[in-house]
């Protein structure tokens, strides 16, 4: 009998020696293989559900082994490669875990000794006999397989997105000397794939990924931080890398160099419909930036057709009416002195990472200049201006009683203004601000008491006092005098 034909000795019997592995092998008293790996598990400090993340094995086949319930399990083939995983996992050895369970399981019995029959005596073969069927099936065989190999890799092509390494620079965060202006990136991906490398304020890099999977861009570097992102995406399938690459490549700054300024809104000489302006632009070698508003002026005087009591505005570049037939002058009260609208207040702005910065200021009705100024952490600075004008969309009219009370009544786009219904009394000193999509039509009970501002805009009073008038404002027409009552 071989050593091989020798029954195999159960795990408990007495004579078995150097089981080290086992909590109480010393004792003699053998545990269970399932109360051994509930302890191992136990020693090891994990649930479960962490066992289960681990050793990618359903938590309900961990708990059948420590349970020993091994029906629940799917088959000896699978029990046995999930018990030599789990022996592996708690640090104990997988053949002498597979021997208990066998032991366990009633499979490590003796075996008889096999006896070997003599093989008879053939007869020598005849050599192979070729057959033309055969070279037929052999094509088509071979045929079918490369038929299923393209197909697998086109399936694989397609599911799998492309990859993007950067080689060059070696590091995601690197600086360079003063005087570079440029950089070559190298890297590996997907043959075939477009690679494209973006930077703020700069035009995206697109370059092809050559048949050996490597492929270089040249990139412009201005002072200060330069970061790029570069991904990778394949043209026929669309899929972009699932992993993009960010480098940071850094040009220092000269000590005694201004910061660089670009103001890309607003565009000089603009003329917005509202008051909220956004400011927004990119600097170099600055810590701050600080943006301020000034009031140059009223936007030009509307023209205002003259009334029939002889008082109006004087005319702009509008096409006047022809003139009502013209009055006797009479004594007006003069326009009220109206204060030019108080700048808003200076904004300091931090600046980003990439050097951009954005905000907003708001103003109001007239023409202005923003001033736009980027200072160094060495003092030195770089200034912009820009002219724009801020002339509101639809209307916006402020009528302001002055020196005594007025009677008033407002049709706004042709209907009755709530607030004063078919007639009011307003006090001295009160201002009343309308809005209207086309038109604001205001009866007055004394045209020389009562002053207009029509979007931003001073008229002033528009009749003599004590005389009741009708003014109506529908831009960009003039103001007319319609005498509705």
């Amino acid at each position: 009998m071989t050593t091989r034909d020798r029954p195999r000795r159960p795990p408990g019997d007495a004579g078995r020696t150097g089981d080290t592995s086992r909590p109480d092998a010393a004792a003699g008293a053998l545990p269970s293989l399932p109360e051994r790996l509930l302890v191992a598990r136990e020693r090891k400090g994990v649930d479960l559900y962490r066992a289960e993340r681990d050793t990618k094995i359903r938590a309900r086949y961990l708990a059948a082994l420590e349970r020993g319930e091994w029906r629940e399990l799917p088959g000896a083939v699978y029990t046995k490669g999930f018990l030599r995983n789990y022996a592996l996992y708690l640090g104990l050895d997988p053949d002498d875990i597979l021997l208990q369970w066998r032991s366990e399981r009633g499979d490590d019995r003796p075996t008889e000794p096999v006896i070997v029959v003599p093989r008879p005596i053939q007869a020598p073969s005849r050599g192979f006999t070729f057959a033309p069927g055969m070279l037929v099936a052999a094509l088509l065989v071979v045929g079918v397989a490369a038929f299923a190999a393209y197909l697998a890799l086109q399936l694989l092509r397609f599911a799998k997105p492309p990859t993007i390494d950067v080689s060059d620079p070696a590091s995601a965060v690197s600086e360079v000397e003063e005087s570079t202006t440029s950089y070559t990136l190298r890297g590996t991906s997907t043959s075939g794939a477009i690679v494209s490398i973006s930077s703020p304020g700069q035009d995206s890099v697109r370059v092809t990924v050559a048949a050996d999977g490597t492929w270089t861009a040249d990139i412009d570097l201005r002072r200060g931080r330069n970061q790029f992102e570069i991904t990778a995406t394949d043209p026929e399938t669309g899929k972009q890398a699932e992993q993009p690459r960010r480098v940071i490549i850094t040009v220092p700054f000269s000590v005694v160099q201004a910061p660089t300024l670009t103001v890309d809104q607003p565009a000089d000489g603009t003329t917005v419909e509202n008051g909220a302006i956004p400011v927004q632009g990119r600097t170099t070698n600055a810590s701050t930036v600080t943006v301020r508003a000034t009031y140059l002026g009223p936007l030009p005087p509307l023209f205002v057709e003259p009334s029939p009591s002889g008082s109006g505005a004087p005319a702009t570049t509008a096409p006047p009416r022809p003139p009502a037939t013209p009055r006797p002058p009479a004594t007006t009260t003069p326009p009220a002195t109206l204060r030019p609208p108080a700048p808003p207040p200076a904004q300091s702005l931090p600046v980003a990472e990439d050097g951009t910065f954005n905000t907003g200021v708001q103003l109001t009705a007239g023409r202005w200049t923003i001033k736009i100024t980027a200072a160094s952490a060495q003092n030195k600075t770089t200034t912009l201006t820009r002219n724009v004008t801020v002339q509101f969309k639809g209307v916006n009219l402020v009528v302001s009683i002055t020196g005594r009370s007025v009677w008033l009544k407002v049709w706004v786009d042709g209907q009755l203004d709530a607030g004063t219904g078919q007639g009011k009394v307003f006090a001295a000193g009160r201002t009343l601000t309308f809005t209207a999509q086309t038109s604001i039509e205001v009866r007055t009970g004394d045209s020389g008491a009562t002053s207009f501002t029509l979007n931003g805009t001073p008229l002033g009073p528009l009749g003599k006092e004590g005389v009741p008038e009708t003014w109506l404002f529908a831009p960009p027409n003039a103001a007319e005098n319609t005498g509705r009552t």
